[in-house]
């Protein structure tokens, strides 16, 4: 069987999602599709609409065949970290041959030469003069790729993240790649009445308490139309009740101590410190946010810090990559894949979490777990401090919630 990977949030899963596998399914007739998910905070730092086996299961009634996680590791992490995590992940289940991915651009070519050219020892001097001299790491590709090819394509997030994951596949050369030119509102658009509105519209128009029945149905499938005109202010996440624990690891560590944080630079702690009297949350990331420390990376970093995940144990991660594939759902088609991972994957699967890391073991001092425990360890506090977000917890963790099977 020939399968597809498929790198996704679902923050919700919308209509653009579902014309992304729609497409795959018209090239790729016979493909089984498998979405390596994000978990329970996405790469902008934030906290998940729905948790992760929901937003699994209505992963598969949108077409998906089998839903694995990404681990925090990499889900809350730079784009390259990313993208570069999640393609190694694809590589190891041992069945994919493709990474199938959305992009402003049509021109699969285009964006190859220029995914070559951030490789180039000449842009990545460049590259790394303009972070030194101030300059964000995306904002710094963007001005030197738009210098380069005199145009303002690769200002588009979705083409700078596909860009990214061509650079993976470069060390992944069992996957080729599939481009599928996006569709609908931009990205960032919060524009509902859009055609194919995004996931920022819908989550927007959520959190403002003003999505209609109609709104719901033209930018999402029934089943996920369904789920969001359900939701009430109680079962929204809301980064504000952390935002006190946040203030007093700020006070309680010392800059040493910050420092040795994953993404925390040096001088950074100082202006965290000081903007940890603003009032809110969101308020907190507006005094912190520069050209250098956008707020997407400012959010990654508040949870960094949160679950103590440090600058080391990020770099052994990110050095060996995903160490298994965690199961969030599976379909039908998804059953006979499950059984194709078991023979060829070189990661073991994860169903039940208990079998590899238990509440116990997970208290234990991070250097006495196996890189694998740690890894792991790190995706259930994330799955945790999701529900301290939550007004009335479901009390829902890695240890008592098994994989969603549909028949």
């Amino acid at each position: 069987m020939h399968c597809v990977g498929i790198i996704a949030e679902y923050n919700p899963f919308h209509l653009g999602h579902a014309y992304q596998i729609k497409e795959i399914r018209k090239r790729l007739p016979e493909a089984g599709i498998i979405a390596l998910m994000s978990g329970s905070f996405t790469q902008r730092g934030e906290p998940a609409l729905l948790d992760k086996w929901e937003r699994a299961g209505l992963a598969l009634k949108g077409g998906c065949d089998l839903v694995l996680e990404l681990p925090f590791a990499f889900a809350c992490c730079s784009a390259q970290a990313f993208a570069r995590g999640g393609a190694q992940l694809l590589s190891r289940l041992g069945i994919a041959g493709t990474l199938a991915f959305g992009a402003e651009c049509d021109d699969l070519e285009r964006l190859r030469e220029a995914a070559q050219a951030i490789d180039s020892p000449s842009f990545q001097q460049q590259l790394h003069q303009k972070i030194k001299n101030g300059t964000a790491y995306a904002s710094a590709i963007e001005e030197l790729l738009s210098f380069k090819d005199n145009s303002d394509f690769i200002r588009k997030p979705n083409n700078i993240l596909a860009l990214e994951y061509l650079r993976a596949l470069n060390g992944t050369p069992n996957l080729s790649p599939l481009l599928i030119q996006r569709r609908g509102a931009g990205y960032h658009s919060r524009e509902l009445q859009a055609p194919l509105p995004s996931a920022s519209a819908l989550r927007l128009a959520l959190y403002e308490r003003r999505l209609t029945q109609s709104e719901a149905e033209q930018a999402a499938p029934p089943a996920t139309a369904r789920r969001l005109l359900e939701l009430t202010e109680r079962e929204l996440p809301c980064m504000d009740r952390l935002y006190p624990s946040l203030q007093l690891a700020l006070l309680r560590k010392s800059s040493e101590g910050l420092r040795l944080i994953y993404g925390m630079e040096e001088g950074l702690e100082n202006r965290l410190q000081q903007a940890a009297a603003a009032p809110c949350y969101r308020e907190f990331i507006k005094e912190a946010v520069s050209r250098r420390y956008p707020a997407t990376r400012l959010q990654r970093l508040c949870l960094h810090l949160l679950l103590g995940f440090d600058r080391e144990t990020a770099a052994a991660f990110h050095q060996a990559g995903p160490l298994y594939a965690r199961l969030l759902a599976v379909g039908p088609r998804g059953r006979e894949m499950l059984k194709e991972i078991k023979a060829h994957s070189s990661l073991p699967l994860i169903a039940k979490t208990t079998q590899f890391l238990n509440s116990n073991q997970r208290k234990k001092n991070l250097q006495e777990l196996s890189p694998l425990q740690q890894m792991l360890s790190f995706d259930t506090w994330a799955t945790e401090l999701r529900e301290l977000t939550m007004p009335r917890s479901k009390a829902t963790n890695d240890f008592n919630q098994s994989p969603i099977f549909f028949m």
